[in-house]
C-alpha cells in the first residue's frame, strides 16, 4: 500500500522568520545561547525580557549588524544567515534602531523620499526622470499620511518633537516595503502621550506586515502583541500568547522582580 505523500510547506504556512539555535559570544561571554522560534507571516511579536537578555544582540543578528557564532536565520523559508542589512533590505527586512538614524538637514519628506528612491533603485542616479522625481514623491507623502505626518511634510528633522522623530524613523521603514519590520525600542524616551502616538501608530501599520517589536513598556507590548517571547541570559525563558506570559509566575518573577502571586497584574494598568 502506498504511503501519503509528505505534506509540503505552502507559501502561507512558511514562517515569515524562523531563527535556529541562534548563538553569539563576545569572547568568553555569551549573548545569546541557541535560541529557536518561528514568526508567522502578519504575527506581530514582542521580544522582552530584562537588560542585558539578548533582545538587541538577537536583532542585530537577524538584521545582519552581526554574524552569529553558529546557528541560523531564514527569511521566507530562505536562509539569509551573515548577509549584510543591505542585502536583507532588498529582501524584504527592514529595522529601526534605539537611537534616531535620520537626515537632521533635511525635511520630514525628504527623508522619507531618499527610502522610496533607494527601494525603486533610483538612490545613485544622477539623471532621473521628472516623472519618476513626482511618483516618488507621492508616494513619500502617502507614507506620510499614513503615518500621521503629512502635515509636518517639510519641516527640517532637527525641528520635530522627538515623538515625531521616532515616528518619521518608522515611517522611513515603511517606505522600503518590507514583509518583516523589526522595531527596536519604538517608544524609548517617549512622554505618555506620544507613547500613545506611537502605540497606534503601529497598530495601523499594514496587517500583512510582519513585526517583531522589543519593548520594555508593558502596556505597549500588551497593546499590540499577538506573541510575545522573554529572554533571560540569552535564552528564551517564555514564549505564547500575551495572557499567557502574563499569568507566567516565572516571567514575573524573573522580569519583573514580582513575587509569584502578582503574575497576573504583570502588563496590567
Amino acid at each position: 500500500m502506498l504511503s501519503e505523500p509528505a505534506t509540503r510547506p505552502t507559501p502561507d504556512t512558511i514562517p515569515a522568520l524562523r531563527v535556529e539555535g541562534l548563538r553569539r559570544q563576545f569572547g568568553g561571554v555569551t549573548a545569546l545561547a541557541g535560541v529557536s522560534f518561528a514568526v508567522a507571516r502578519g504575527e506581530r511579536r514582542a521580544i522582552i525580557g530584562p537588560n542585558g537578555a539578548g533582545k538587541t544582540t538577537l536583532f542585530n543578528l537577524i538584521s545582519g549588524e552581526l554574524a552569529p557564532t553558529s546557528g541560523r536565520v531564514y527569511l521566507d523559508g530562505v536562509d539569509v544567515t551573515g548577509l549584510p542589512s543591505h542585502q536583507l533590505a532588498r529582501r524584504g527586512l527592514a529595522r529601526t534602531f534605539q537611537r534616531n538614524n535620520l537626515f537632521l538637514g533635511l525635511t520630514a519628506r525628504e527623508n522619507v523620499r531618499l527610502a522610496v528612491q533607494a527601494r525603486r533603485g533610483l538612490g545613485h542616479r544622477f539623471w532621473t526622470p521628472a516623472e519618476h522625481l513626482r511618483e516618488v514623491t507621492a508616494e513619500a507623502d502617502r507614507v506620510l499620511a499614513d503615518l500621521g505626518l503629512l502635515e509636518r511634510a517639510d519641516v527640517p528633522v532637527r525641528h520635530l518633537s522627538y515623538g515625531e522623530q521616532r515616528q518619521l524613523e518608522v515611517a522611513i521603514a515603511v517606505a522600503t516595503r518590507p514583509r518583516v519590520l523589526l522595531l527596536d525600542e519604538p517608544t524609548a524616551g517617549m512622554s505618555p502621550a506620544e507613547t500613545a502616538a506611537m502605540t497606534r501608530t503601529i497598530a495601523a501599520l499594514p496587517p500583512e506586515m510582519t513585526l517583531l517589536i522589543i519593548e520594555h513598556d508593558m502596556d505597549v507590548v500588551f497593546a499590540l502583541a499577538d506573541r510575545i517571547t522573554v529572554l533571560h541570559y540569552g535564552e528564551i525563558l517564555a514564549d505564547g500568547e500575551p495572557e499567557a506570559v502574563r499569568q507566567n509566575p516565572r516571567v514575573a518573577e524573573v522580569y519583573m522582580g514580582l513575587a509569584a502571586d502578582e503574575a497576573p497584574r504583570l502588563g496590567a494598568s
